[in-house]
């Protein structure tokens, strides 16, 4: 049976479920909106799956769910961030206003997360910067998952990157990635429901490729895309993310000392570029040429086409979501009630 829920009420509900288990309200709204967003657009591996996680770290007490990020105006385009061991999702919103002051000013402005969680999709971070009229890229790096191109152990994080591109009268393009084949989350969900990954995804703990994503995650690895060009990818993104942020790499993370714990500390870089400082009024029109260029060669949709139509159909039917989910939320509230 199939539960609809509206997106504003799904958030809702997934807000209380977040504030019952050791969040304050203001983050729970942010970290929730997050978490819709991504089952709103058709991300399942980002979206209430996700939830079990948020909940074991928040009770763990590897994650400090009530944090209260310290923002300082770092330099005429910087804005640093410590975002109190908290999720990276609060430290940014708390950041948003001054980044952009300084975009607007500047042309460009850098945001260095440290001392946060990230654990959700990242397209959410940068989509509306994009709006705003801002080219937008975004970095973090996570605990160690991924084996460097040429070693059979895991060093890397799955180190995803986000990037946003605003159109004239369109939606943005933006894309959202992982260093590694395929996402942790990807991987997780895999072997939940009992489904074999594709051979270049990982290896087992012996170093040996392997379909099963439960070998991968029992002491295996991730593999990176593309061989040892994505290696490079990831190893950037960690200095992006970590050594430039003040944070830690993944392999300094200590979340297996707190049962229950699935994200971990790490960091978050953005950077906003205003592309008519240097391209001025021709730049909408240059983006949407080659976009144009793109389909006349064959390229059926843009990066991002599914999730937008993904996300029309859930405003206008709203998000169903299965008993058991249902059931389950409703279960982490104080006197759950069933319906």
């Amino acid at each position: 049976m199939k539960i609809n829920l509206r997106p504003e009420a799904l958030e809702t509900l997934v807000a209380q479920v977040l504030a019952a288990n050791g969040m304050s309200e203001e983050n729970a709204r942010i970290v929730a909106s997050a978490i819709v967003a991504a089952e709103r657009d058709g991300a399942r591996s980002h979206g209430l799956f996700r939830v079990p996680g948020y909940i074991g770290t928040l009770r763990s007490g590897w994650v400090n769910g009530k944090s209260v990020p310290e923002v300082a105006d770092a330099a005429p385009g910087v804005v640093t961030a410590d975002a109190d061991n908290g999720y990276s999702q609060v430290a940014l919103a708390k950041s948003r206003a001054l980044l952009l002051e300084k975009a607007r000013r500047n042309g460009v402005a850098l945001l260095a997360i440290r001392n946060s969680h990230h654990f959700a999709a990242l397209w959410p971070d940068v989509e509306p910067f994009a709006v705003a009229g801002f080219l937008a890229f975004s970095f973090v790096n996570t605990r160690s998952r991924v084996a460097p191109w040429g070693a059979t152990k895991r060093l890397l994080g799955t180190n995803p990157m986000a990037f946003a591109c605003p159109r004239p009268g369109a939606p943005p393009m933006v894309w959202d990635q992982a260093s590694s084949v395929m996402a942790m989350g990807e991987v997780m969900l895999a072997a939940q429901d009992g489904h074999a990954v594709p051979d270049d995804v990982g290896i087992d703990a012996e170093g040996r490729t392997t379909t099963d994503p439960k070998a991968i995650m029992a002491g295996g690895a991730l593999l990176p895309f593309g061989g040892h060009k994505g290696s490079a990818i990831a190893v950037m993104v960690e200095i992006l993310a970590a050594a430039l942020t003040g944070g830690r790499f993944g392999f300094e993370d200590r979340s297996a000392q707190f049962p229950g714990a699935e994200s971990s500390n790490a960091g978050q870089t953005v950077l906003l570029i205003d592309p008519s400082v240097t391209a001025g009024a021709e730049f909408g029109a240059r983006v949407e040429e080659l976009f144009s260029r793109l389909a006349s060669v064959g390229v059926a949709r843009l990066p991002g086409d599914r999730r937008y139509a993904a996300r029309r159909k859930a405003e206008s039917e709203g998000i169903d979501i299965d008993e058991k989910t249902h059931d389950y939320l409703r279960s982490l509230l104080p006197a759950a009630r069933p319906g």
